[in-house]
């Protein structure tokens, strides 16, 4: 039992009619019954999927000036929001579970009780962004979405799917704002990571593994729903860059090859998705208005309603209304096509074009007043209410919204999870070029450089000097261009060769003692120098030491293969058209290599 009181019903304010909660009755006619009650403050505090912390020790988290987020009893009381993105790395699982708890026990007090929803970026990785991804802290750890798609197996992903979302229940998660099904077509874009990568067949077969794992048959009481992302796909970016900043807010075709990237998205609307993000980025030269997709009315209500059908929640990328600071610094709203429009406008702009929601952001009161004006009708209003309740009502929140906080640090990061996370990790490694270096041989000096001697250890003498090395092992991560701001850096861009000292760093090893080098691809690097220099090449998509050393010696099977192809120089990525896959000339490997030891 959680150590949260959970009385048989509710409280209900005076006048309420408490029809809604009945469990019997057809959620649309609980949705209904609902929806007549609600004021429009309420209403549109549905409207905004606000970010939020986890307070200290559980408790609920006071305003927070570093990221500009208000007080929890602000976001609840005053502003009406139910729907919360927790940032921050996962706490231990029992003061996350009563957090929750804390958080929909104070919801529950509200005029009419209305259940929060939490949803969270993807938590059980090596990545550290936080506006993309977070470390996997208490969860169990498994290599990115692009190792799953180097394993390239469904029944792996699933069971990815499963865990992940028994890790989400237990601590209250009910969203989870992925799958990234965009097609890593450009090779320097730097959203690659949380990908299944360039092809459209192997992300569609993935991605209907991962929807059935985090969803179940269908969307209910034990669900996480899926927010499947970017549509209508976001890897074609104009040199790769990234449109979260103004700088690469601009999405090119230049092969024409718009309907391609959709192929993944018509494999999770039969998987039973949710939910959709749109992608920040700008059309540019096609047929569509040259707005972002989450103001785009040919791409929201005709594509995506209209053509397939979908009529799950959207909601946007986060910030598309209102400007922020970020660590620091001031980033514009990625309104882009509409910088010209304020907050108010652009909210119409998006309603208009037939989003449900508006991620990121907190600013009720805008919406209120532009109902009040007539701007906006209470009935289109009641649209995408429509949407948002029935989705809380599925999901079993409004029946029982609480968590077991005793069971809860007993399932997150449980021993068989992280065992089955850790053998997905050297699963995912992939063997680019081995001449006679692999597997190592037991016993051998070692040396090593981005791997905790203590842990090489466990596989050999560890020695200080290359030239005293029978092998040396080197861990480097794929190159990128440092930016001007630290949130933007988070963001790996630009070009892909390795800097000069690090290739003249290589080489020098190289020519002491046979060296492998295992580089991190969240981007298909320039690996041609490397492989030049080194006995073997090997790339991962986050593994830990051991993952790594436990290949390279043979301990497990090298089964990774290539989830994009691995350009041979810039020139070649300059050339190639940024909407197709497989489209460098030349490359050093293709999609789907991988060697075995």
């Amino acid at each position: 039992m959680s150590t949260t009181p959970r009385p048989e019903t509710t409280p209900t304010a005076v006048g309420i009619d408490p029809t809604f909660r009945d469990p019997a009755l057809p959620i649309d006619a609980r949705v209904e019954n609902l929806l007549g009650q609600m004021t429009v403050e309420e209403k549109a505090g549905l409207f905004f999927h606000a970010m939020i912390m986890v307070g200290v020790d559980g408790e609920l988290a006071e305003a927070d000036p570093a990221f500009g987020l208000p007080s929890t009893p602000e976001y609840v009381d005053d502003r009406r929001l139910t729907h919360f993105n927790v940032l921050g790395e996962t706490p231990e699982a029992t003061t996350m579970a009563r957090w929750h708890n804390r958080l929909q026990d104070h919801a529950r007090s509200t005029r009419l009780g209305i259940p929060v929803t939490l949803s969270s970026d993807p938590r059980h990785s090596f990545t550290d962004n936080p506006g993309a991804a977070l470390l996997a802290g208490s969860f169990s750890q498994w290599p990115e979405q692009l190792g799953l798609a180097a394993i390239g197996d469904a029944d792996v992903v699933e069971e990815f799917g499963r865990i992940a979302r028994a890790e989400y229940t237990a601590v209250g998660l009910r969203v989870a704002l992925h799958p990234q099904i965009d097609l890593t077509t450009e090779p320097r874009w730097s959203r690659q990571i949380a990908t299944f990568g360039e092809d459209a067949e192997l992300t569609s077969r993935l991605v209907t593994a991962y929807i059935r794992g985090f969803q179940g048959e269908e969307l209910g009481p034990g669900s996480v729903a899926t927010m499947t992302k970017h549509f209508p796909g976001g890897g074609s970016q104009k040199d790769g860059e990234d449109p979260h900043f103004a700088h690469g807010r601009e999405q090119v075709y230049p092969g024409h090859n718009f309907e391609y990237h959709l192929k993944p998205f018509e494999a999770a609307f039969a998987a039973g998705t949710s939910q959709i993000m749109p992608y920040y980025g700008m059309p540019v030269g096609t047929e569509l208005e040259e707005v972002g997709f989450g103001f785009n009315r040919a791409v929201i209500t005709r594509l995506l309603r209209e053509r397939f059908g979908f009529d799950g929640v959207v909601c946007t990328d986060w910030g598309l209304l209102t400007d922020a600071a970020i660590m620091g610094d001031e980033f514009p709203a990625r309104a882009w096509g509409l910088e010209h429009l304020s907050p108010s406008e652009r909210i119409v702009a998006a309603l208009d074009a037939g989003v449900d929601q508006f991620g990121g952001e907190s600013c009720p009161e805008l919406l209120v007043d532009l109902v009040r004006s007539g701007d906006v009708s209470e009935e289109r209003l009641d649209v995408s209410a429509r949407r948002l309740l029935r989705e809380k009502f599925r999901l079993g929140l409004f029946d029982d919204p609480f968590v077991d906080e005793l069971s809860a640090s007993s399932i997150v990061g449980s021993a068989s999870f992280r065992e089955a996370g850790e053998r997905a990790q050297r699963a995912a490694i992939t063997v680019l070029t081995n001449d006679q270096a692999l597997p190592l041989r037991s016993g051998l000096s070692l040396y090593v450089e981005g791997i905790d001697p203590e842990v090489a250890a466990e596989y050999g003498t560890v020695v200080d000097d290359p030239a005293a090395a029978d092998a040396a092992v080197l861990r480097l991560r794929a190159p990128f261009e440092e930016r001007g701001t630290t949130f933007e850096n988070f963001f790996h861009s630009g070009s892909l060769d390795f800097p000069q000292h690090v290739l003249d760093h290589v080489a020098a090893v190289a020519a002491q003692v046979p060296t492998v080098v295992d580089v991190f691809l969240d981007r298909p690097a320039i690996l041609e120098p490397i492989v030049d220099s080194a006995a073997a090449v090997v790339a991962d998509f986050g593994a830990s030491p051991r993952a790594l050393l436990d290949v390279l010696t043979g301990a497990a099977e090298a089964k990774g293969r290539l989830p994009f192809e691995v350009p041979r120089s810039m020139e070649a990525v300059r050339a190639s058209r940024s909407d197709v896959p497989f489209d460098t000339a030349d490359p050093l490997f293709r999609f789907g290599h991988g060697l075995t030891l």
